[in-house]
């Protein structure tokens, strides 16, 4: 088992403690470092022993910047240190009230590929034989891409195409339609572009970090884990925002000047996307477990205390 699975499973198996773990780890500042620097870190956390000051800051490198199945160091713009700094301005663009289709098209686009390739990069890859993605993998993810792309734009597809005038229509087309559209298509994105894992299955391990197998309930677990993980983060995006702007409406101060509402919504599009993405990473454990009833016949001997490991990807 990966150094960096061991300290999740010492470490991260309540929510407070992960939650605590992941606002350390989405240091931006950590993106600055080489692959050599990450590399050392990796190897250092490795060594295992009581951890001093420098050898944090290892352990939290080699955890934010290392895919824990490969071994390798993740591309940079997809490690979770870059997920708001890239993420944020998309997320608030694709939320705009946009005047026009093509306008709408190109942000969930963008969006939708950035999501795609986030949790492509990040998935378990335990199963896998080789280190390139397969021709299936290319196409369902363009076919991922597309179909969230146009999903997404589906407000102000209907606003166009049904010629809406009217004020509550259109509020409800670009405010609340939007908060179920966007939690169900970033569930719809990680199980579609992780589907691989549901099929092939994942190395399960027993409680000492041993591989006692392949397990396709395991890969199900950890893809359905992850999308409601994903659609908790977007939904609640979506709709927090909305709901601090309605009640902040009936208020004197935004009553005399309507146009405080816009960047308002903004700025609270971007801050509870910003709070919301260590919550969302930590509603579950990196090292989930599954139950021995819950896993094939023939791993479940190897679950001597009831319950086997697994690498749940993010």
């Amino acid at each position: 088992m990966d150094p960096n699975l061991l300290y999740w499973k010492s470490q991260g198996q309540s929510f407070v403690s992960r939650l605590r773990i992941w606002f350390n780890l989405l240091d931006p500042t950590s993106l600055f470092s080489s692959n050599v620097e990450i590399q050392k870190a990796h190897a250092r956390v490795g060594r295992g022993g009581k951890l001093n000051g420098e050898d944090r800051h290892a352990l939290n490198l080699a955890l934010s910047s290392v895919h824990a199945d490969s071994g390798a160091v993740l591309p940079m713009v997809f490690r979770p240190p870059a997920f708001l700094s890239v993420s944020a301005p998309l997320v608030v663009a694709s939320f705009l009230p946009h005047s026009s289709v093509k306008a709408a098209l190109f942000w969930q686009f963008l969006l939708q590929s950035y999501n795609a390739g986030f949790n492509h990069t990040n998935r378990n890859s335990s199963s896998e034989k080789g280190t390139k993605t397969s021709m299936r993998q290319l196409v369902l993810i363009a076919g991922t891409v597309s179909y969230s792309t146009c999903a997404g734009a589906l407000p102000q597809i209907l606003i166009n195409r049904l010629n809406v005038r009217t004020i509550p229509l259109q509020n409800f087309f670009r405010f609340i339609l939007p908060v179920p559209l966007s939690a169900g298509l970033a569930f719809f994105n990680v199980v579609t572009v992780r589907n691989e894992e549901s099929e092939a299955g994942i190395k399960v391990f027993d409680s000492n970090g041993n591989t006692v197998g392949i397990s396709k309930l395991a890969g199900e677990k950890a893809v359905r884990e992850t999308a409601l993980s994903r659609a908790a983060l977007f939904g609640t995006t979506a709709a927090v925002p909305q709901l601090l702007v309605s009640l902040l409406q009936k208020t004197r101060p935004f009553q005399r000047s309507s146009l405080m509402i816009a960047p308002l919504r903004h700025m609270s599009v971007a801050l509870i996307f910003g709070l919301m993405i260590p919550v969302s990473f930590s509603l579950f454990p990196q090292l989930g477990t599954i139950k021995k009833e819950n896993v094939e016949e023939e791993l479940r001997a190897a679950a001597v205390d009831g319950h086997l490991f697994y690498h749940r990807g993010l």
